[in-house]
């Protein structure tokens, strides 16, 4: 999983997530743009959905760190030493 910002309204929930060296701005499933800064995507967000009442400030935004992929079963060590040689 990605590191992202998540906002739940009782409706549709809002998400800012990191996507390389940029952030990707969503409502539901749908893209609303990419950014530079998480604060420039609350900008935007709160610009073309204003009756969602998003919050302002970053911290009110609940923050999901990167995770591993849980499906994904740990490296063999036959692998781990075909990385080491690439």
């Amino acid at each position: 999983m990605l590191a992202q910002y998540v906002f739940t309204p009782a409706d549709t929930p809002f998400r800012i997530v990191r996507h390389g060296h940029r952030w990707r701005a969503l409502r539901d499933d749908i893209e609303v743009g990419r950014y530079e800064t998480p604060e420039e995507a609350i900008r935007d967000l709160r610009t073309f959905y204003p009756e969602a009442r998003l919050p302002r400030r970053l911290s009110d935004w609940r923050f999901l760190p990167d995770a591993p992929l849980a499906h994904l079963p740990p490296p063999s060590a036959a692998a781990l030493a075909r990385l080491a040689m690439a």
